[in-house]
């Protein structure tokens, strides 16, 4: 597939954008090339598609359910009971909503930990997105679980020759209170022999660090250090209860964090994510909105906002997190935490990009291109998406929504009624 973007505005110049296959190929003004689909990129902007460095994305099925409770007791009266009804068509349908609503809102790849691993990817995969999947594993410290967890995590990556190049597989271990210590040490090791990262929840409340003392004699990083699992494979989600020795323990195994500031708010998990100090230390830090379930939507460039803001008030200091350090964040830092040339608009990086409306008002003016997106705009202001090449969306309707909306809508009614 060739495609020529024309007149697309890049850095505040009109520009055309060639792409062949699943690369930029070529960049410039006046391009004069061979191509199969020329898109009108006039009163547009490109910008790399975003990377979700967490969420859980069938967890649509849930939006709105169980809203306004702590952490815990949503988890254990609200989401595991029902999470236990879930059938593989359930999770498809979910996932296939996920995918369509991070398609509108600019989203390319997506970091997912969820149940019915084959589901999530089969939508995945008819809907052109890329994602890094992994199934999430328990063992609730009992011998007999983890060893189903092992079996169950080789098999999935020996099925994983049967979807294309853009779904990568990873390995999914829930958290520190839910997984034992042995088995955090074997998703290490099987994660470093094949090469796959890891995702894991940490330090994301109080109680859990307080627990994390009580029973393992160390605040949770520390624990983790101990175990020796800290790697550069690992991508810890939420990261809020950290002090600055783990900061450093984690910016000298180069582990990746991913935070996710509306779920955070809205479980009320704390709000000092320490941004900065990850950045200065030289930890990669992606942006997540987690599942649709604790945040409610999917949508990068109302998390971009979030977490700026977020960052600015508890320390009151407005120069905290800026506009350009979040955008980074939403999509080159996202893209290398598994070594993906994405997340720059630039020859030879992969063609995963989105078309921004600049005719709507969040870009009028527009003195600061990036600060309207992050500060002004939010996901309807996406217009076309390219994933890999290939076009998912254009003039905002992505084939099939309709349907999708509708069939996971119906699933869920019907889930709850189980």
């Amino acid at each position: 597939m060739k495609l020529l973007i024309k007149e697309v505005e890049l850095n505040g110049v009109a520009t055309d954008i060639y792409i062949e296959n699943k690369y930029i190929k070529q960049i410039g003004s006046g391009l004069s090339v061979a191509a199969d689909q020329v898109i009108d990129g006039r009163r547009k902007a490109v910008i790399p598609g975003f990377v979700n460095t967490h969420t859980h994305a069938a967890m649509t099925l849930f939006r709105g359910f169980g809203d306004d409770m702590p952490l815990m007791p949503w988890l254990e009266e609200k989401i595991w009971p029902n999470e236990a009804k879930l059938t593989k068509e359930d999770v498809y349908w979910g996932a296939k909503l996920a995918c369509l609503e991070m398609i509108k809102s600019g989203t390319t790849t997506f970091f997912d930990m969820y149940h019915k691993f084959h589901a999530t990817a089969e939508a995945v995969a008819e809907m052109g997105i890329r994602a890094v999947i992994s199934s999430a594993c328990f063992d609730h410290f009992q011998p007999e679980l983890a060893e189903k967890s092992k079996q169950t995590i080789q098999k999935l990556y020996n099925e994983m020759d049967r979807y294309d190049k853009r779904i990568h597989f990873s390995v999914g271990p829930h958290a520190i209170y839910t997984v034992s210590g042995e088995l955090l040490q074997w998703a290490d090791a099987f994660a470093r022999e094949h090469n796959v990262p890891i995702q894991l929840h940490l330090a994301e409340t109080e109680g859990e660090v307080e627990n994390s003392v009580k029973q393992f004699g160390a605040t949770p990083v520390r624990y983790l250090y101990k175990l020796g699992v800290l790697s550069p494979r690992l991508v810890i989600s939420h990261g809020i209860y950290v002090d600055a020795d783990e900061i450093r323990m984690l910016a000298d195994h180069e582990v990746k964090v991913a935070h996710n500031p509306a779920s955070n708010m809205k479980l009320a998990s704390g709000m000092h994510f320490k941004f900065k100090e990850m950045r200065e230390a030289g930890i990669t830090v992606g942006l997540g909105t987690d599942g649709c379930s604790s945040s409610n939507n999917l949508d990068m460039v109302e998390a971009m906002k979030l977490a700026s803001l977020l960052g600015k008030v508890w320390r009151k200091d407005p120069e905290a997190v800026t506009a350009d350090e979040i955008f980074h964040s939403a999509t080159e830092a996202g893209a290398s935490f598994i070594g993906l040339k994405a997340g720059r608009i630039a020859e030879g990086y992969l063609a995963d990009l989105s078309l921004v409306d600049l005719n709507i008002p969040a870009f009028t003016p527009n003195f600061n291109f990036t600060s309207n997106l992050v500060y002004a705009a939010n996901g309807n202001c996406i217009d076309t998406v390219i994933c890999d090449g290939k076009i998912l969306m254009q003039n905002k309707k992505v084939p099939g929504e309709d349907e999708i909306m509708e069939r996971a809508a119906q699933v869920a009614y019907n889930l709850m009624k189980r």
